[in-house]
């Protein structure tokens, strides 16, 4: 058996796809005023003084905090379904599909929330390892129901699912310094090989 092992946002796709869903989700006008309220958290995202989890956590409980679970996951569908195609690069579909029909198991291990990707996946009959939103009494908190799903913790939960030691031959895809642990993981690594 052989597996593969996929980064989402930069190595499937030309974006992130969290500020696409933001805007997807809210509209521009109120997207681009909420990064004004955030900035001061955004530069100290930039410059390193606050860890990707916790500047993640603040934009989505900005944005969503106290939508309705039901309402926001209906919206990351519709999300899945008729955006993200639009921002997957073809030449990582190409080889997603390639990986397939070699019968190999795909499996997308993503930062991202699980809510705008489980669609996308499932559509393309990929398995899929992502951080989730925390929901109590049918309403987003903006907090993550598990960590945030990048570096290390990346190959945490792949060895949580997947007996590697199953596994003839591993395959990494990854565009980032969160890709590292991940791509150590694999007897064949790819870094960026999709731009």
């Amino acid at each position: 058996m052989k597996i593969a092992f996929f980064d989402f946002d930069g190595t499937i796709t030309t974006q992130d796809s969290l500020p696409d869903f933001i805007q997807f989700a809210v509209g521009k006008p109120k997207y681009y005023w909420g990064l004004c309220l955030l900035s001061p958290m955004l530069l100290a995202y930039v410059l390193k003084l606050l860890p990707n989890h916790l500047a993640k956590e603040k934009m989505l409980e900005y944005f969503f905090k106290g939508w309705s679970g039901n309402t926001f996951q209906a919206i990351a569908d519709d999300y899945a379904s008729k955006q993200i195609g639009r921002i997957v690069r073809q030449k990582a579909l190409e080889k997603l599909h390639w990986h397939q029909a070699q019968g190999h198991e795909v499996v997308i291990v993503s930062a991202s929330m699980t809510n705008w990707l489980k669609g996308w996946c499932a559509d393309k009959n990929i398995a899929l390892i992502s951080t989730q939103l925390e929901i109590k009494d049918g309403k987003l908190t903006g907090k993550f129901a598990t960590k945030n799903c990048h570096g290390k913790e990346k190959v945490n939960r792949i060895k949580a699912q997947y007996r590697l030691q199953d596994y003839s031959y591993i395959y990494a895809y990854g565009d980032s310094s969160g890709d590292k642990e991940m791509l150590a993981l694999a007897n064949e690594a790819f870094y960026k090989p999709f731009l």
